[in-house]
């Protein structure tokens, strides 16, 4: 995988205790009607190991979305209505973009050998990002980050919701533009104006912050798509329900983050996939929900993208 998306934790499943809550249906989400799109893209600038092609027609059924990635606020109501503990809480540790650690924490902490910028960081999760001492109390409307993949399935069975197929995540991220590089268009800057949080800069050493951002946004930052959907391109990388292939190894994340930069990692390209292991989590990983608008849900062809399959 790409530098700026996290190491894998362990690559194997977890146990994650079942939680559940009351269904919310589509309240507050946007409805979108489905229909058939072009997936993928075979552009040069893209990835052809992470099989972004070939350009493909796909179908998917009615669902709705969340305009949002899931906020500190709204996990944190998950957390006190539940008890629940990340897998990050329980392995007693989550990676850490380094310069956000603080000196003698980052000394004491491992960093992988391919992925120097990243600190595996004891006692650092969802509330405290940054390891002990650090919190969230300034960032309550900012993307909750260091959730697994069963992390966010644990939230959905709570919130009434499922995490999004990657055929419906894309559908939804390119908001009704055939084949554009970006949620808004084929420019990254139109006439100049930042639309994503990426990074600014030398990676890793210097980011200018010229898009005013350093780590994360808050989830309503910049323009929305063409579906009033934020954030789709950078910020933090979101997790899909499908594996990323037939190996039953990795889950798919779409979107890039705000370590993500043109010069090593476009990734935040509509197109762009990455994936990791269920159990991991980082500092830019976090996600968003959909739900069935009826309650028929469309057959798994339907919604999947054909690579790795729905669950």
């Amino acid at each position: 995988m790409s530098s700026c998306c996290p190491p894998s934790r362990s690559g194997g499943e977890s146990t994650v205790a079942a939680v559940s809550g009351p269904a919310t249906g589509t309240a507050g989400r946007i409805v979108l009607p489905g229909g058939t799109f072009r997936m993928g893209t075979e552009d040069a600038d893209g990835f052809p190991d992470d099989r972004e092609g070939p350009v493909r027609a796909v179908t998917v059924g009615p669902f709705a979305i969340d305009p949002y990635a899931v906020t500190n606020a709204r996990f944190a109501e998950f957390v006190e209505a539940t008890g629940y503990r990340t897998e990050a809480e329980r392995f007693g540790w989550t990676f850490v973009f380094a310069r956000f650690v603080p000196g003698p924490l980052r000394k004491d902490s491992p960093r992988p050998e391919q992925a120097p910028w990243w600190c595996g960081v004891s006692g650092a999760y969802w509330a405290a990002p940054e390891g002990p001492g650090s919190s969230v109390d300034e960032r309550a409307e900012h993307p909750v980050v260091h959730v697994s993949w069963n992390d966010a399935l644990a939230y959905c069975a709570w919130a009434g919701s499922r995490l999004p197929t990657e055929a419906e995540w894309e559908y939804a991220a390119r908001g009704g533009l055939d084949q554009a590089r970006f949620p808004w268009g084929d420019e990254l800057m139109p006439g100049g104006e930042h639309r994503c949080n990426i990074w600014q800069g030398r990676f890793p050493v210097h980011n200018t912050e010229e898009g005013g951002h350093l780590g994360t946004a808050p989830v309503d930052a910049f323009q929305p798509n063409g579906f009033g959907l934020y954030n789709v391109a950078g910020n933090v990388w979101e997790w899909c329900a499908d594996w990323f292939d037939e190996t039953g190894t990795h889950r798919a994340m779409r979107g890039g983050s705000y370590l993500c930069h043109d010069s090593y990692c476009n990734r935040y390209r509509v197109a762009a996939r990455t994936a990791n292991t269920p159990d991991s989590s980082s500092g830019n990983l976090g996600f968003r929900t959909v739900a069935d608008v009826n309650r028929k849900r469309a057959p798994a062809a339907a919604v999947s993208d054909g690579r790795g399959g729905r669950n």
